[in-house]
């Protein structure tokens, strides 16, 4: 047994319950929001939340992760207000996201730049997952980084060897958004690999977004957990196909590397939510609870498959080690 922070302190690994590996509470630009977003309620957008969240909880969901960090608008009192107000757990993050550049905050000072230190990054994680937020005393239980359709550009590899060094310093998991039309997961691996990452302690995220089980089955051969974390985005890849691959990944004896999720949110300024809900219908918290588990239930797996998918590879990836069998 571990102890996971979340937004209310800490719980112990045992009681974390059904999770949903991969949920967004607010995504958005908070410069963008000051500036431009005059319809802006916020009491109104954290009340929105704590519904939500609370109905998440009556379908039976426990505790969420929440990989928002720099570059997705991470803000962690608001966060704090809708976690004091719902009995799900909200574990939230710290890392970088981007496709691309690294914010110009960084982009003078590291190894080897204008101003030549140790990697800024590593320490400003660090700082996060062991002393906490800001001055809100919340701190994160995992790390995030991304490679998407670009590849490894010089500044996603120096987020990612960052949030590398940050994870072997601490033991904190890391959760990575990828491309699976690239088999971006395969980079992943490499490059936390030799930064000295425990690589079952990676979730390679939006997996699911692929049905090409041997890209799948060498992810899930090299330790990590498979990311089948975007139910609901159909856009992506068809409810049917995405319930195939995973029946099939059990069938084959991947269960132990399967967590799911929605990648959802209670708001999101990428798209206004009309758009949303015409480009993605289903892509909301609830879609798991009320139609995935039913059509894996229909597909063959059983209550001991949704249980080790939903409740033990979640918490073995907090375990690390001590949690393995």
């Amino acid at each position: 047994m571990t102890e996971v922070q979340t937004a209310r302190g800490p719980v112990d690994s045992s009681r974390l319950g059904r999770t949903l590996v991969h949920e967004h509470v607010f995504v958005l630009g908070e410069e963008y929001r000051n500036n431009y977003q005059d319809d802006w309620d916020e009491e109104q957008k954290i009340a929105d939340a704590v519904a939500d969240l609370n109905e998440l909880k009556r379908l039976g969901i426990d505790t969420i992760m929440d990989p928002t960090v720099l570059g997705l608008g991470r803000y962690i009192p608001r966060i704090q207000k809708i976690a004091e107000r719902t009995d799900l757990n909200v574990i939230v993050a710290t890392g970088l996201y981007t496709f691309n550049d690294i914010p110009h905050q960084f982009h003078y000072r590291g190894p080897g730049l204008l101003v030549d230190i140790p990697e800024p990054l590593t320490d400003l994680f660090i700082k996060d997952l062991t002393k906490g937020i800001g001055d809100t005393g919340v701190r994160a239980a995992f790390l995030k980084c991304a490679i998407d359709e670009p590849g490894l550009t010089p500044g996603v590899e120096r987020v990612m060897r960052a949030a590398g060094q940050a994870a072997v310093h601490t033991g904190a998991p890391i959760t990575v958004h990828t491309h699976a039309g690239t088999h971006s997961g395969l980079v992943v691996q490499r490059v936390l690999a030799e930064e000295g990452v425990d690589l079952s302690q990676v979730i390679i995220g939006h997996s699911g977004d692929s049905t090409d089980l041997d890209y799948l089955s060498k992810l899930a051969e090299a330790g990590s957990l498979l990311g089948m974390d975007r139910f609901g985005l159909d856009v992506f890849l068809p409810l049917r196909d995405r319930i195939d691959t995973i029946v099939e990944l059990v069938r084959r004896g991947y269960g132990g590397s399967i967590v799911i999720s929605h990648d959802a949110s209670c708001f999101i300024d990428f798209i206004s939510t009309e758009q949303r809900h015409a480009i993605a219908p289903n892509w909301n918290y609830r879609h798991i609870s009320e139609d995935v588990l039913p059509a894996l239930f229909e597909a063959g797996l059983t209550e001991t498959d949704i249980d080790m998918i939903l409740v033990a590879n979640p918490r073995r990836h907090f375990e690390g080690s001590a949690g393995r069998p």
